[in-house]
């Protein structure tokens, strides 16, 4: 029969597309690797993986064998889980993405913590400025901020947060001499606006929600754009423009007057989610996981941003 330990090797080089980068994230060697991979193939007695100078590819066996991998390897971790003080105490390997500036700012310490209580968990966290497929790509946990969630996966809201539209007394001192600072969504379009290329949102459009169910979509442009919340809000302080961004980002400047909320009662909704596949439904790690980050999350961001934070 297979061994567990080479099927978890082999969904880790079908996922990763190479020998290499699997060696990497189980943390042993290329040859390590090799070995279990060969091993595999000849206790199934078929080919799994094509290997060629530039890439692995998976055989049309190894595509069945990975989907079954998949599932024994699941059924072994809730079964270990599931009996005795594991239940309480949940081990293994736990994945975990996020974007890069709320993964490095909010999510990494969390999960600082979250280790330093649960020490049987490994955790493997990295950052992307895409939207992931946490089905495809092989994690556990995604943590996002949107509410436009897949159907095929379960999402557990982790935070209730908005989005508010602010830009520095530099800049509206420029404006004030052309019309002055934006008084309905659609004067957005005659504005500097920094543009923030988020995961999954369309590039320079700022969909709203206001008073009384009011909704406004603006489309907007300016003479600078990022792919990072950081370097957007530090542009906003220069005086740059205006920039959309979750409260808990901008609550000092705007406490300190660096920044001034503009269009107040206009709002975009982005909760904090962390999404997992359908298959890790009861699984004990990530329920775990989930429940220590709301509880993180929820304290730590209010204690940063004031009772603001989490409301509309």
């Amino acid at each position: 029969m297979p061994s567990h330990d080479d099927l978890r090797v082999f969904t880790v080089v079908a996922r990763r597309a190479g020998f290499s980068a699997a060696a990497e994230e189980l943390g042993v060697s290329p040859a390590y690797v090799t070995k279990r991979i060969r091993l595999l193939e000849q206790a199934l007695g078929t080919p799994l993986l094509l290997r060629t100078t530039r890439r692995v590819t998976v055989t049309e066996a190894g595509e069945r064998v990975y989907g079954h991998a998949l599932q024994v390897l699941d059924e072994l971790d809730h079964l270990v889980q599931a009996v005795g003080h594991a239940r309480e105490q949940p081990r293994g390997l736990l994945r975990v993405c996020s974007s890069f500036g709320f993964g490095r700012r909010r999510v990494a310490p969390a999960i600082s913590a979250l280790v330093e209580q649960h020490p049987g968990l490994q955790v493997r966290f990295e950052v992307f400025d895409r939207l992931v497929d946490p089905v495809a790509e092989g994690y556990d946990l995604d943590v996002r901020v949107g509410d436009e969630i897949a159907p095929n996966l379960i999402a557990h809201k982790l935070l209730d947060n908005h989005r508010v539209l602010c830009a520095a007394p530099a800049y509206l001192a420029k404006v004030a001499r052309s019309g002055g600072p934006p008084r309905t969504p659609a004067d957005l379009s005659q504005h500097a606006c920094l543009v923030i290329k988020e995961r999954d949102h369309p590039f320079g459009v700022w969909r709203l929600q206001g008073p009384g169910g009011a909704s406004a979509t603006a489309k907007v442009t300016g003479p600078l754009s990022t792919n990072h919340g950081e370097v957007g809000v530090q542009w906003a302080l220069d005086g740059r423009g205006i920039v959309l961004r979750s409260w808990w980002d901008i609550a000092e400047h705007v406490h300190a007057g660096q920044l001034q909320v503009l269009l107040p009662g206009w709002h975009q909704a982005a909760s904090v989610w962390a999404v997992t596949p359908q298959r890790l439904a009861n699984s004990a790690k990530v329920r775990v996981a989930v429940a220590f980050l709301q509880q993180w999350l929820r304290r730590t961001v209010r204690a940063t941003a004031g009772p603001e934070a989490g409301r509309v």
